[in-house]
């Protein structure tokens, strides 16, 4: 209180600090917020899946991608007035020591919070992703984020255990996987579950009957059981149960595909057995499955266990956690730097006029940069950007490659290749910050390294050549029945994976089938105009002339008569046309993630636009 002459001029009191335990509430319970909803959406698309609304399904799929970033901008905007001056401003240079104390207080808080939690390396990575958005990236350091998880989660479970177990020695196969099948509960009637279940026992014996021993036959072991994870896997218009069977002290991982018929009833439609066939399943190719898991960490332990190759950020990826997939694969990242030499190096290929792509030859991931001078008319940044944020929205089919998006990105100068820090320079400047140690990287696109096709095929036998070429038809037949049209087909912008399978990488052209004009190439008025470099026929900034694909894609006669064998069509406007009229009147495909000799009933099934 300060006196002059008889007036009292009263100072406003200063406002309380934030408590770091309410700081550490509140941004638990935005997290809390965010998985309840994600929890929700699963459980909605249990209802959409029994109704037969796949319109829905694919809203939902699209809608859950963005839940994250909105709950994290909610819980800043509400943290903001409460924390001051505990939040530095932009252009302070350090905090001060009293808001590193507060803030190193507010992790510990949070950490005590999470005692008893069901999903704390979730909790960690929305904490993480909160105290980046407050404080400016000068100044937070590690002591601030869960650099490594605080909570160990390798036994947590659910309240109900995360997997079901039956014995089949107890009730015999077949009535053990009708309570397997009837024990999810959906709220839709079967076809004819008892004949499926006996047709899904017979299919189960058959593909396991060679690791049996072949004087006795097939038979159930003392030790043998069916462990089922006690939820559905949805996407597109199947549902999957996803379990192991283990016989004779060998697990055999499986996943069974559930799908509606005509008539509107649930059929167990296919088997897949083995690591490949569920490698497959849960490929990086394709959208994020919908889930219903109270313990992501127990449900990734499983799936770990029937996919011991695929690295556990992939797996949380693929079941909808794609930034708590982020937060692993940056940790196992710079786990790797750590125990390796090599150089980054320039990605091997020809060279594209959008990304600037790089590699480090010991880890199967590349990193692709947008080119400060995009080398491609009405090309820029923010076009590439929403071109690849329409592929992470989009059901990617099989055929599309997901991709982890990071920003700010430090990494050790000595282990970049000379070349490759020139090609940088040049190309990518204004995205390189750069001292003594290290190199960062503002923006940055991870996506898996996959054999370019053109590379592929230069190399192939006749047979690997010829299934190469069936599978990049398949692609493009694939992703235009999705609404996606590729834009640039040439082949070094589709890569093949490790199961042998064509996948699309390049996304700077692609656009939605319902946006273009598919058109023949009209007859030349005249010789001289046949004769000409430029079109005698008006050209629209949307139309294509499949007719044009032959002379750009079949130069090789080896990949020429392959091609023809199998997709001559793709080179016949009437194909595009036909094509982009079912998908303008809403229609939705079955992508399904098997061959049609996984299915129970070859045959049996309404269209279906299978995989390879």
């Amino acid at each position: 209180m300060i006196y002059s002459g008889d007036v009292q001029h009263i100072e406003p009191a200063p406002a309380p600090r934030p408590k770091p335990l309410a700081v550490a509430r509140q941004i638990l319970a935005g997290f809390d917020r965010h998985y309840a909803l994600f929890r929700y959406s699963a459980q909605r698309a249990k209802a959409l899946f029994e109704s037969g609304d796949w319109h829905g399904i694919q809203q939902l799929s699209r809608e859950r991608i963005e839940y994250y970033d909105m709950r994290v901008r909610e819980c800043v905007t509400q943290l903001r007035h409460v924390l001051r001056d505990s939040a530095a401003p932009e252009h302070a240079v350090s905090l001060t020591a009293e808001q590193t104390r507060f803030w190193q207080d507010v992790k510990q808080q949070f950490v005590n919070l999470l005692a008893g939690h069901r999903q704390p390396e979730c909790a960690e990575t929305f904490f993480n992703s909160v105290s980046c958005r407050i404080l400016h990236r000068d100044y937070f350091h590690n002591d601030f984020l869960f650099v490594r998880p605080a909570i160990a989660t390798d036994y947590l479970d659910s309240r109900i255990p995360s997997y079901r177990v039956y014995y089949p020695l107890t009730e015999g196969l077949r009535k053990s996987l009708i309570r397997m099948v009837a024990d999810f509960g959906l709220a839709i009637a079967y076809a004819d579950l008892p004949r499926d279940a006996r047709l899904l026992a017979r299919a189960v014996v058959r593909k396991l009957r060679a690791q049996w021993p072949h004087d006795r036959g097939p038979r159930l072991a003392s030790d043998c059981q069916v462990q089922v994870l006690s939820t559905l896997f949805f996407r597109n218009k199947g549902a999957y149960i996803v379990g192991r069977l283990i016989n004779q002290s060998t697990v055999h991982p499986f996943a069974v595909a559930l799908a509606r018929n005509p008539a509107g009833q649930i059929e167990l439609d296919a088997l897949l057995l083995g690591a490949d066939d569920l490698s497959t399943l849960f490929s990086f190719t394709r959208a994020y499955f919908l889930v219903d898991m109270e313990t992501p960490a127990a449900v990734v332990s499983f799936l770990s266990s029937l996919l011991p190759r695929k690295p556990k950020a992939e797996l949380y990826t693929m079941i909808g956690l794609q930034k708590q997939g982020k937060t692993l694969f940056y940790r196992d990242f710079l786990h790797h730097l750590a125990h390796s030499r090599d150089a980054f190096d320039i990605a091997p290929g020809i060279k594209g006029m959008v990304m600037c792509v790089f590699t480090l030859p010991s880890y199967p991931y590349v990193f692709k940069l947008i080119k400060d001078r995009i080398q491609k008319d009405g090309m820029d940044h923010a076009t590439v950007r929403r071109k690849y944020q329409m592929v992470k929205m989009h059901d990617r089919v099989g055929r599309m490659a997901d991709t982890w998006e990071y920003s700010q990105v430090a990494l050790p100068r000595a282990r970049f290749s000379a070349a490759l820090l020139e090609e940088l320079r040049t190309q990518v400047p204004s995205l390189l910050e750069e001292s003594a140690d290290t190199i960062v990287i503002r923006h940055v696109y991870i996506e898996r390294r996959m054999t370019p096709l053109n590379i592929y095929l230069r190399h192939a036998s006749e047979p690997l050549l010829e299934h190469a070429v069936r599978e990049y038809g398949d692609a493009i037949r694939q992703l235009a029945t999705a609404n996606i049209f590729p834009g640039d087909m040439l082949y070094k912008n589709f890569g093949v994976t490790r199961l042998g399978r064509v996948v699309f990488y390049d996304y700077d052209e692609i656009q939605r089938m319902t946006e273009m004009q598919f058109r023949r190439i009209p007859p030349a008025p005249n010789e001289e105009a046949e004769l000409s470099s430029e079109p005698w026929y008006a050209v629209g900034p949307n139309d294509v002339f499949p007719e044009e694909f032959e002379r750009f894609l079949l130069g090789d006669p080896r990949v020429r008569a392959a091609f023809m064998r199998r997709h001559a069509e793709l080179l016949r406007p009437e194909w595009w046309q036909a094509c982009r009229a079912r998908v303008a009147q809403g229609r939705i495909e079955e992508f399904f993630p098997y061959d049609t000799d996984r299915r129970l009933r070859p045959g049996s099934a309404p269209q279906r636009v299978a995989a390879s």
